[in-house]
C-alpha cells in the first residue's frame, strides 16, 4: 500500500440506475461494500481521506469517513472542492448532507471560489496529487470525470481500488499492491 493517503472519486446518483434512491438495494449493497473497503484501509494504516465533495460517491464515502472517525480519531477529512458553489443547484437533501460534510471535515479548500471551465478536472487532478491511493467507484465508462480521473491516477503510478458499481466487484491496481 502507498503511503497513508486515500483520495475518492466517482460516479453522480443519475449515472447509477437506482438514481437518487439510496433506499434501493443494490444503492444499500455499494455503500456497504464502499465501507468495507475504506475500514479495510483505515485498519491498515490509511489515516488522511480526500473527497471532491461531488454529490452520489465523493459524498457517500466522506459519510462513512467521519462515522469511521467516531472511534478513530486519527482519521482525517480533507475536502478540495471544484469551486464555492458546487451544491447550490442540488437537491435541498443533497445540499444539506454536502454542508453537513463541509462543517465535520478537518479542512476546506477550493481550486477556485467561481467556477471556471475546467475547475472539476483541475479538482480531479488535485484530489488524485494529493494522495498515494484512489478508491472509485467506476462502471468502466472511460468518457467520465471518474474515467479521467482513473486514468490520471494510473498515469501519475498510484494504487488504485475499483469498486463496480454494479457487481460490486473489487479489483486493485497499480503501486506494487
Amino acid at each position: 500500500m502507498v503511503g497513508t493517503t486515500c483520495a475518492f472519486t466517482g460516479h453522480r446518483p443519475h449515472k447509477f440506475p437506482w438514481k437518487d434512491n439510496e433506499a434501493d438495494p443494490r444503492c444499500i449493497a455499494l455503500k456497504e461494500t464502499l465501507a468495507r473497503q475504506i475500514a479495510t484501509l483505515a485498519g491498515a494504516g490509511v489515516t488522511e481521506y480526500f473527497t471532491g465533495g461531488a454529490d452520489g460517491t465523493d459524498c457517500w464515502a466522506a459519510e462513512i469517513v467521519l462515522d469511521l472517525r467516531e472511534k478513530n480519531p486519527a482519521l482525517k477529512l480533507r475536502c478540495v472542492l471544484p469551486y464555492g458553489g458546487q451544491a447550490d443547484r442540488w437537491s435541498d437533501s443533497a445540499r444539506e448532507r454536502y454542508h453537513s460534510i463541509l462543517k465535520q471535515a478537518d479542512s476546506v479548500d477550493y481550486v477556485s471560489r467561481q467556477y471556471y471551465d475546467g475547475c472539476m478536472i483541475d479538482r480531479n487532478h488535485r484530489l488524485v496529487e494529493s494522495a498515494g491511493l484512489l478508491l472509485a467507484v467506476f462502471s468502466g465508462v472511460r468518457r467520465s470525470g471518474t474515467g479521467a480521473t482513473v486514468n490520471y491516477a494510473r498515469k501519475l503510478g498510484r494504487e488504485i481500488i475499483l469498486i463496480d458499481p454494479l457487481t460490486r466487484s473489487v479489483t486493485h491496481e497499480g503501486g506494487g499492491a
